[in-house]
């Protein structure tokens, strides 16, 4: 990968990667020249009527390989131009400038974007994607005409933004092709957005347009956020296991002094007399600890059996001290 334009994104470091795939068979050269241009292209109209056709885009290595793919294809030669933008954080567009000619009106043709009658077709020409190579070509030049992904620090999602609802249907199918994708469509304001938010499919459309140095990126990345989740869970589960036995403590610490208050803890069972001072002696200890300081050792369960005990003592002695204390009134 060559070095990146200032401010990029991981989506401008996919689209200048698969900027300098360049397919080895003309139709996947046909296919993804097909999907820049239904993106990124405009007709144009000369004085005299002449039909030409104009490709913008944000990326210097897309815009010579818009240039290439024409000339190669069609043996056009397209004027490109820099146009700076004066606003802050705005990057330059390229355009690339099939001049008006008697000549461009077959090449729309060919590129599936105007009918054998010279009216806009809508949607994908099925031609240009017959084969599964084609079809991985086409969604290349649909990336980098209209993608973004992100994943590397926010949420998983890859979008396709579509400027109408039959285009944005034929990509969703288009994408749906391959079984291990599930795109989806909805409609926002006046465009229809095809999306992936799954992470394994995210890297599976990675794989097959081309992706493969932005792919372990995203895998790198979405290895560390997984490590991470795992690690927060697992503190997470340990700080709320430490408030429960902290919480279990205390009620057990109340209960045992209340016995001790009212009683004393000589009454007890031998057994829950035990488990009482070692409560108050280790406040701060776990259940399985206790046990393991008991004579003879006890097991968690049997330790928590007999705090019930103590627990279950001391709100019958509050009961009857309310219902004593109902009576005097």
């Amino acid at each position: 990968m060559g070095i990146m334009e200032r401010g990029s994104t991981f989506s401008a470091k996919v689209k200048d990667e698969l900027a300098r795939v360049y397919p080895e068979k003309d139709c996947c050269r046909l296919a993804e020249l097909a999907a820049i241009t239904r993106l990124d292209g405009s007709v144009i109209i000369g004085s005299d009527d002449s039909v030409g056709l104009r490709i913008t885009t944000e990326y210097s290595a897309a815009a010579r390989k818009i240039y290439r793919l024409l000339k190669d294809r069609f043996g056009v030669e397209g004027e490109v131009t820099v146009i700076r933008q004066n606003r802050l954080k705005k990057r330059a567009q390229y355009r690339i400038t099939v001049k008006p000619s008697d000549k461009t009106p077959g090449i729309l043709r060919i590129l599936g974007l105007l009918s054998a009658g010279g009216h806009i077709r809508p949607g994908i020409k099925k031609d240009l994607i017959k084969n599964k190579c084609c079809c991985q070509s086409y969604l290349r030049g649909v990336f980098l005409g209209c993608g973004s992904v992100s994943g590397l620090d926010s949420g998983y999602h890859l979008e396709l933004t579509a400027d109408s609802e039959r285009l944005g249907g034929d990509i969703a199918d288009l994408i749906n092709r391959f079984p291990s994708l599930q795109a989806k469509l909805i409609r926002r304001k006046q465009a229809c957005l095809v999306y992936l938010k799954e992470s394994s499919q995210i890297a599976d459309f990675l794989t097959i347009v081309g992706a493969h140095g932005s792919l372990l990126e995203f895998e790198n990345a979405r290895v560390l956020k997984g490590v991470k989740n795992q690690v927060n869970r697992i503190v997470n589960c340990e700080t709320a296991n430490i408030g429960k036995t902290a919480d279990a403590a205390v009620k057990q610490i109340q209960s045992i002094r209340l016995i001790d208050e009212r009683l004393g803890l000589d009454i007890l069972e031998s057994t829950l007399a035990q488990v009482a001072r070692l409560r108050l002696e280790n406040p701060e200890s776990n259940l399985k600890e206790l046990g393991e300081i008991m004579t003879p050792p006890l097991g968690k369960s049997g330790v928590n059996h007999r705090f019930r005990k103590l627990i279950d003592f001391a709100q019958n002695l509050r009961d009857m001290t309310d219902r004593t204390d109902a009576r005097t009134e």
